[in-house]
């Protein structure tokens, strides 16, 4: 009424095979240029016994009469709606009659090479195990009327937990289409998620031609408009898909980054990481490497390394891994970066017991080493030092061990840009 579809959308409705809904729907559709007009009942012996209480011949009758309706008001309306056919509850149904019910409503529609009739199989109730619902599908590709003509559409649920692996199947053994809902939404466990089904294409290079780049809007604007929510562990959308607790999985993910950046190897071959987080709209710093008392020394140097230009040497990464891994363990909480770093602030920089440097004045000589004095306070007293070496740190070294009772070797030295 209000003029708010697009003419480049096809909207779908739904009716049952009843005659007065058909027609209330019609009304619904009355301005509506492009429309798939999906008409259904159910054929399965349960249904057919417990529900309708009526044999083959007179459900098969129900579906016909429909099928007919249907063009009826199409052709009344001077429309070009295309059609759409369930045997609901199909694995539920004999095969052979649900392909019987099917063969009869084309014989009604007799579709064509431009007006394609879509014959949707659905998984009402998840019955069968995934590779018998392939045979059911392939079954009917095989013997459907008019195929060339018709769309092999499935409608997956998920009571088994398999309805994603029902789909997978069932494309493999001839269906042209899927219809899902996103994260799963619908009746009892819901409808297949189409968002998992699409990305599994998407992650073996097949192009869904569905944008799932914004996944973390997707999974925002599901949750306020539904006031549901979307489980951490939901496949490729969940909070924590791509997060990395275990010290051994960070570790192996901080150096596959290393070694991706190193090789830049043009497929994504990351440990633990099925696609690139970046592809659904997720980060590094704060999706992949999560910290608890579990995590390690990759993981913790990762996050330093990536969030704050730290790029720590192994055994202090090892020292630093144990300090955060203690203080998750004592809080019973996953730290954020911004903590971990202020652990590092305290831990290594703002230390000021039993030695604080306080300045220091170093000239270079003409042979280029360094020489000047060091004032450091010693337990809280300012001490002055006479310093030299061949450059600023070795010779603030050298003041150290000359002068208190400590000595130390192996000291890695590095510096990089921040």
């Amino acid at each position: 009424e209000e003029d708010l579809i697009p003419d480049d959308v096809t909207v779908q409705v739904l009716t049952q095979a009843r005659e007065h809904i058909i027609r209330k729907t019609f009304d619904a559709l009355k301005g509506v240029k492009n429309a798939i007009v999906h008409v259904y009942n159910s054929t399965s012996v349960a249904q057919r016994q417990q529900v309708f209480r009526k044999n083959k011949e007179q459900i098969k009758q129900m579906a016909v009469d429909g099928a007919k309706l249907l063009q009826e008001l199409t052709e009344e309306a001077g429309a070009d709606y295309r059609f759409e056919y369930s045997p609901e509850s199909f694995t539920g149904t004999e095969p052979e009659y649900a392909l019987e019910v099917c063969n009869a409503v084309l014989d009604v529609w007799k579709p064509t090479a431009d007006r394609k009739a879509i014959i949707n199989l659905p998984a009402t109730i998840e019955m069968s195990m995934p590779h018998v619902f392939a045979t059911q599908v392939a079954y009917m590709n095989k013997h459907l009327k008019y195929r060339d003509n018709v769309v092999l559409s499935l409608h997956p649920h998920n009571d088994r937990g398999c309805g994603v692996a029902d789909a997978e199947m069932g494309m493999l053994a001839g269906a042209d289409r899927i219809e899902g809902t996103l994260f799963g939404n619908g009746e009892r466990t819901g409808n297949v998620d189409i968002i998992t089904v699409a990305m599994n294409m998407f992650a073996l290079g097949v192009d869904p031609q569905l944008d799932f780049s914004n996944m973390p809007e997707l999974v925002e604007m599901y949750e306020r408009v539904t006031r549901m929510h979307v489980s951490p562990r939901q496949p490729y959308a969940g909070d924590l898909v791509f997060a990395a607790f275990s010290g051994s999985h960070q570790d192996a993910i901080a150096k596959g980054m290393h070694w991706k950046e190193e090789k830049n190897p043009e497929k994504w071959t990351l440990p633990y990481l099925y696609i690139d987080p970046k592809d659904v709209g997720r980060e590094y710093d704060g999706d992949v490497i999560r910290i608890n008392s579990q995590s390690g020394k990759g993981g913790v140097g990762f996050i330093m390394e990536q969030k704050y230009g730290i790029d720590m040497p192994k055994k202090m990464r090892e020292d630093f891994g144990y300090c955060v891994k203690g203080v998750s363990d004592h809080k019973h909480k996953e730290l954020m970066p911004d903590e971990i770093y202020q652990i590092f602030q305290d831990e290594y920089v703002n230390v000021d017991t039993p030695y604080k440097l306080h300045d220091f004045l170093l000239q270079k000589e003409p042979d280029g080493t360094r020489k000047g004095t060091v004032d450091i306070f010693v337990n809280g007293e300012p001490k002055t030092f006479l310093a030299r070496g061949n450059g600023r740190l070795d010779a603030v070294s050298n003041a150290l061990q000359a002068n208190l009772d400590i000595a130390y070797k192996d000291l890695t030295y590095s510096e990089h840009a921040l």
